[in-house]
């Protein structure tokens, strides 16, 4: 699919697969305690279904279901191997820049959030991308309680 004059972002099946299966320190950036957001649930997901580490990223550097929370990605534990984008698309690209510099293996963009330039500029920097998914719904879809 054509657009803006260059060919959108199509997430790879595989590499969903492997980051949803392999385990891994999840940066969950836009995680704060408020349970009524989707990061709250995304982030229980991948922390008691799938077994994965989350440290939650987040301005007011709260801390989520007793994991200390950090206002930035260069201040969270390192290494970060996937950095989870629960940002507004205008702040994405931020984000991404962030995950590179801190040397994320992956950045997953949640459902909404579309930054082709972003993706293109951590597929560059060897990071695997998936964009406009949720790892809940993949997950699931996957068969992955």
């Amino acid at each position: 699919m054509w657009f803006a004059g260059r060919m959108s972002h199509v997430n790879d099946p595989e590499v969903i697969r492997r980051l949803l299966v392999t385990p891994a320190r999840w940066a969950v950036v836009g995680l704060s305690t408020n349970r009524a957001r989707a990061a709250w649930g995304v982030a229980g997901y991948l922390r008691d279904a799938l077994g994965h580490e989350v440290v939650p990223v987040h301005p007011r550097a709260e801390a989520v279901a007793g994991v200390s929370g950090h206002p930035d990605l260069a201040s969270a534990p390192q290494p970060i191997d996937v950095v989870d984008v629960f940002v507004n698309a205008q702040r994405a690209g931020a984000v991404v820049d962030d995950a590179i510099a801190v040397g994320a293996r992956a950045v997953w963009l949640q459902l909404g959030v579309v930054d082709e330039d972003a993706a293109e500029r951590a597929r560059d920097a060897g990071l695997d991308v998936v964009m406009d998914a949720c790892p809940a719904i993949e997950g699931r879809r996957l068969g992955l309680l």
